[in-house]
C-alpha cells in the first residue's frame, strides 16, 4: 500500500502546488489515513511542496509499545513530539524552513483558534484553503478500497444473520445492540462502523435511534442499523423484521412501500445519473404512497474511511456519480405512535456493462417473521 499512498500524496501535492511553491498540511483524522494508512490519534500530515512528507504526532506508550516504526523510501518521515506540541503547528514549522511560500490547510477541519495560531506560528508564510481536496480524491475507490468493503459488508451480513436466529421476544433494545456489536468483533471487524441501531415497537423506522431499555414484544416492528469497520472501511445495513407469527396487513402495506422506494433508488444508480435523481426515484415512490413527508433529508450517502462521506443523494445535491463510488441506498417511514420501516444497502456504481450496481449487503430483504 506504501506506493498507493505515495500516489496519493502525489496528486494532492500537484492539486495543492501547481507552480510547486505551496505545501499541504492535512489534519482531518480521515484524510490522513487515507494519504500514509493508520497513524496516531490527532497526526498532522505534511505533503511538502518539492516531497519530503512528513507526519507529526504523539506517541502513547499505552496504545503503542513498539512506538513508530520506520517508514520505507516511499513513506513520510515520522516525527515524535513531545509535551502539548501541535501537530499541526510542527507540520507548518517544517513547511515554512523548507521554503514554500504558502502553506494549504484545512480551514473546514480547523477551529478559528487553531487557524490564528498557525499564522502566529509562521507569520512570513502566506496561507490558503486546501479545501475539501482529499475528500474529492477519496470520492471514488480504487479495488483495494472495495475489497475492504465488501469485507465489512460480509462480517455485517454474517453478524445480523446469527442474531436473526437468535430468540429476540423479551430482550431489550440496548442488549441487541451490544451482541450486534460483540459479533461484527468477532467476526474480525476493528469495530463498529457507527453506533449500532436497534429500534422496536413505536420506536421502529426512526432514523439514528439509540437503543433503549424497551424489551421486544410479540407483534412488533424490529429495526436494525448496523455496520463493521475493516481495515478502516465502513459499510452499512438496515433492515426490518416482524416479531411473531405473521405480520398484520398495515406493516405489510408500509414495507411493500418503504421496499419499493429503496428498490426504485438502487436502479437509479448509475455512473452520470445526477445525484438528486437517485433521491427523487425514492421520494416520488414514497409520495404517491402518502408518506412523501416522511424521507429524511438524504435518502443516501457515500462510505468510505467514514460514514456520511460524499456524495449525498438529496433534493438539493449537486453532482453526477462516477464509476466505482460506494453509497448507501436508506429510504425509511416512521410512522408516530405506531413505528416504522427502513432499509439500508451498502452498493458500489458500476455501469450496466459491468452488471449495474454492486450490491455489498446481502441479507436478504423479504419481510421475515422472528
Amino acid at each position: 500500500m506504501s506506493e498507493v499512498h505515495a500516489g496519493r500524496r502525489s496528486r494532492l501535492r500537484a492539486h495543492a502546488s501547481p507552480n510547486g511553491d505551496v505545501a499541504a498540511v492535512v489534519s482531518r483524522p480521515s484524510n490522513v489515513r487515507y494519504l500514509v494508512g493508520p497513524a496516531p490519534a490527532g497526526a498532522v500530515l505534511l505533503v511538502g511542496h518539492a516531497g519530503g512528507d512528513a507526519l507529526f504526532g504523539h506517541w502513547d506508550p499505552a496504545e503503542d509499545p513498539v512506538g513508530p516504526r520506520l517508514t520505507d523510501d516511499e513513506g513520510p518521515r515520522v516525527t515524535v513530539l513531545d509535551g502539548d506540541a501541535d501537530p499541526a503547528q510542527a507540520a507548518v514549522r517544517a513547511a515554512a524552513e523548507a521554503g514554500a511560500r504558502a502553506v494549504a490547510v484545512e480551514e473546514h477541519h480547523l477551529t478559528v483558534a487553531r487557524h490564528r495560531a498557525l499564522r502566529e506560528a509562521v507569520p512570513g508564510t502566506g496561507f490558503t484553503d486546501l479545501g475539501c481536496a482529499v475528500e474529492r480524491q477519496r470520492l471514488v475507490k480504487d479495488e483495494d478500497e472495495i475489497a475492504a468493503l465488501r469485507v465489512a459488508a460480509e462480517i455485517t451480513d454474517r453478524a445480523l444473520g446469527e442474531l436473526l436466529e437468535s430468540i429476540l421476544v423479551g430482550r431489550t433494545e440496548r442488549h441487541l445492540a451490544l451482541e450486534l456489536e460483540r459479533r461484527l468483533v468477532d467476526h474480525g471487524a476493528d469495530g463498529p462502523a457507527f453506533p449500532t441501531s436497534v429500534a422496536t415497537g413505536s420506536h421502529s423506522g426512526l432514523a439514528g435511534h439509540r437503543p433503549t431499555d424497551r424489551r421486544v414484544e410479540e407483534g412488533d416492528f424490529l429495526t436494525v442499523r448496523l455496520g463493521a469497520r475493516f481495515r478502516g472501511y465502513r459499510c452499512q445495513i438496515g433492515r426490518t423484521f416482524v416479531i411473531g407469527t405473521s405480520p398484520a396487513d398495515w406493516q405489510i402495506e408500509l414495507y411493500d412501500v418503504v421496499f419499493a422506494a429503496q428498490r426504485a433508488a438502487r436502479e437509479a444508480l448509475a455512473p452520470g445519473a445526477e445525484y438528486r435523481e437517485v433521491d427523487r426515484a425514492a421520494r416520488e415512490v414514497l409520495s404517491a404512497a402518502g408518506h412523501g413527508t416522511a424521507l429524511g433529508p438524504v435518502t443516501g450517502h457515500g462510505v468510505g474511511l467514514e460514514i456520511g462521506e460524499d456524495p449525498r443523494l438529496s433534493p438539493a445535491a449537486m453532482g453526477r456519480l462516477g464509476p466505482c463510488v460506494p453509497v448507501t441506498v436508506e429510504p425509511g417511514v416512521h410512522l408516530p405512535g405506531r413505528g416504522g420501516v427502513r432499509i439500508d444497502d451498502t452498493l458500489v456504481v458500476r455501469s450496466s456493462a459491468d452488471g449495474g450496481p454492486e450490491l455489498l449487503t446481502i441479507t436478504t430483504k423479504e419481510l421475515l417473521a422472528l
